[in-house]
């Protein structure tokens, strides 16, 4: 089956990163004075890149500043979180043995996200994820970010295969979103990060944990 790849959001999909994500977020919001943001808050914030993180999060404790620019704290953010990328994140449980089962079988692998780039390959490697993949596009790589279905796209031809057949896995309306752009199926998993769940959302499957998975991977590549 090399002509099969699947395709992963990485924040809240693969790996939990909301720990670190909050404590750079709340490194940026102490410095001008603001409250520190909870978990639920978090988990509610993030997919669409660290600057709308940031502008939501000032937006929640008292809103946004006049005349606002984002860029310095968005540039104290990364540097920060770059820093401390994988102090408590952590792949979801049943993630690796997945990966070890797709991987002997011939699938190809890719990380589609809207993490930096840079970052995300960071990230990967520090938890000893980046092994398993064959590509990583974050919304830098091409200049545009998910739910436009360019990195998808990006993500699989990086993986080289020939004619390939591709499906996504995510968990929020962006990854739902970019996989109906793209014209492929997706499977969801109900632990990430999204204000809704992300059963709303339609996804042709959705799983509980990655033990599901594997069966769900071959039950969509079986239909299509």
């Amino acid at each position: 089956m090399p002509d099969r790849a699947v395709i992963f959001d990485l924040d809240g999909t693969l790996v939990d990163t909301a720990p670190d994500l909050m404590r750079a977020t709340n490194f940026v919001l102490a410095g001008i004075g603001r409250r520190p943001l909870e978990m639920q808050e978090v988990r509610a914030f993030v997919g669409h890149g660290a600057r709308a993180l940031l502008t939501r999060g000032l937006t929640a404790t008292g809103g946004l500043p006049d005349a606002y620019d984002v860029e310095p704290d968005y540039r104290r953010f990364v540097d920060f979180y770059a820093a401390n990328i994988a102090e408590d994140s952590a792949p979801f449980p049943g993630l690796i043995g997945l990966l070890d089962r797709l991987k002997a079988e011939g699938y190809g692998l890719g990380v589609c996200t809207n993490k930096l780039e840079g970052l995300s390959v960071q990230l990967l490697a520090a938890l000893d994820l980046a092994k398993y993949f064959g590509s990583v596009v974050g919304p830098d790589t091409l200049g545009i970010a998910k739910p436009d279905p360019k990195p998808f796209f990006e993500a699989v031809n990086r993986l080289d295969l020939d004619s390939p057949r591709a499906i996504m896995v995510g968990d929020s309306e962006t990854d739902i979103l970019t996989a109906r752009n793209a014209g492929v199926p997706v499977i969801a998993v109900p632990f990430g990060y999204t204000p809704r769940p992300v059963a709303e959302f339609g996804p042709d499957r959705l799983i509980g944990h990655f033990d599901e998975a594997y069966d769900a991977i071959e039950e969509l590549f079986a239909e299509a």
